[in-house]
């Protein structure tokens, strides 16, 4: 009776290892994926460029009030969205459709959450907490 009971547990081992590097693994695709976001915790910053200068810009959405300010930003390819989030309750930012699939933040109640957006579109994203708050990034 013993040796069946190892047994067992060593099937039930194997299949809860297999179970979760499925679970890991995702989904395979032959598209490219989007740049990796990144995630900090120092306060964001705002740079201006003068004209003809091609740095990077970045953006500040503030998570505030059960809404994103603004909703809707436009910015070029090569700039960088901060979420900042200071509400009451948690939120996070998940992109809806193909081209937003990349766009998927951890819950947070307090910090930030930056992305990089590496190619022109239109993104659109929503807390998933709270699906009445919606926005959209542009990206020229």
């Amino acid at each position: 009776m013993l040796m069946v009971s190892r047994a067992r547990s060593t099937q039930v081992v194997t299949g809860l290892g297999l179970a979760a590097m499925l679970l890991l693994s995702g989904c395979g695709s032959d598209k490219p994926k989007p740049a990796a976001p990144t995630t900090t915790s120092h306060p964001a910053t705002s740079k201006t460029t003068a004209p003809g200068d091609k740095k990077p810009a970045a953006v500040t959405v503030d998570v505030d009030n059960m809404k994103f300010a603004p909703a809707d930003a436009t910015v070029k390819v090569g700039d960088t969205v901060t979420w900042k989030f200071s509400d009451s309750v948690p939120h996070n930012v998940q992109g809806i459709g193909d081209r937003a699939m990349g766009i998927n933040s951890p819950i947070f109640d307090k910090g930030e959450w930056s992305y990089t957006f590496t190619a022109p579109g239109n993104y659109r994203y929503l807390c998933s907490l709270h699906p009445q708050m919606r926005g959209s990034i542009t990206v020229e």
